[in-house]
């Protein structure tokens, strides 16, 4: 299972909110390379961004933060937040993205995601955010009747490289994953599933691989900056 720091972008700036509420946003650095960089020092093979600010704008607006990051580091990246269209893929890939996410177009334009899947295959992610197993677009701000695994299921056939699940109601709260959705979901669907949202502990990332789902990977972020993870230590154990 991989671990991926994650590295979430607003105003310019490493920060971590509280159950996706722009208002609750902890500011944990003003250099984002500088943060991939000590992540990759770590050992870490992925990492995992998000245009915050974009999520909200629909369009990509923390793009010189991404850019300083790719330029700084040497593993894989991947980015969501305000990924909407083929011309928006297509440039961040070109400047080196690994991977894109793609959110809110996954419940307004699943089209839209079958066809990025097809023209830029193993470089499209699908992010499914939820609250109480619904999901919610637009930043997390506005919720959907949609379930999560239904969404997930429309998407089996076509070639997405993974599904970024997140309980929204866990995410920054440091109060671990929901690893029943989370494993549920996994098991319901044939694409890799990651999970995020509230991993806190190294305890947590043990459940998550021991789950018996097969879970791709996870997500953390606050716990490395906090120290309540260790991620030298997290990666060495997972790779046990």
């Amino acid at each position: 299972m991989i671990l991926y720091p994650a590295i979430d972008l607003k105003d310019g700036q490493c920060v971590r909110l509280l159950k996706g509420d722009m208002e609750k946003a902890t500011v944990f650095g003003d250099d984002p390379a500088a943060q991939a960089r000590s992540f990759v020092e770590a050992g870490c093979e992925w990492l995992h961004l998000v245009d915050l600010n974009g999520a909200f704008a629909g369009r990509p607006v923390n793009g010189a933060a991404v850019e300083a990051i790719l330029s700084a580091v040497n593993v894989p990246v991947q980015l969501g937040g305000g990924i909407r269209d083929m011309e928006t893929i297509g440039g961040w890939l070109e400047k080196g993205l690994a991977r894109v996410i793609l959110g809110t177009v996954a419940v307004e334009n699943p089209d839209l995601v079958r066809e990025a899947a097809r023209v830029f295959p193993g470089q499209v992610a699908v992010g499914l955010d939820a609250r109480n197993g619904k999901v919610a677009t637009r930043g997390w701000a506005e919720e959907t009747d949609v379930e999560v695994t239904d969404l997930a299921r429309q998407f089996e056939d076509a070639g997405i490289a993974a599904i970024i699940y997140t309980d929204i109601n866990r995410d920054g709260a440091m109060q671990g994953p929901n690893i029943e959705a989370t494993a549920a979901l996994a098991r319901a669907v044939s694409i890799p599933v990651i999970a995020s949202g509230g991993v806190s502990s190294l305890d947590d990332l043990i459940a998550l691989r021991d789950c018996g789902a097969g879970l791709n990977g996870a997500i953390s972020g606050r716990a490395l900056y906090d120290g309540a993870l260790d991620l030298a230590t997290a990666l060495s154990t997972l790779k046990g």
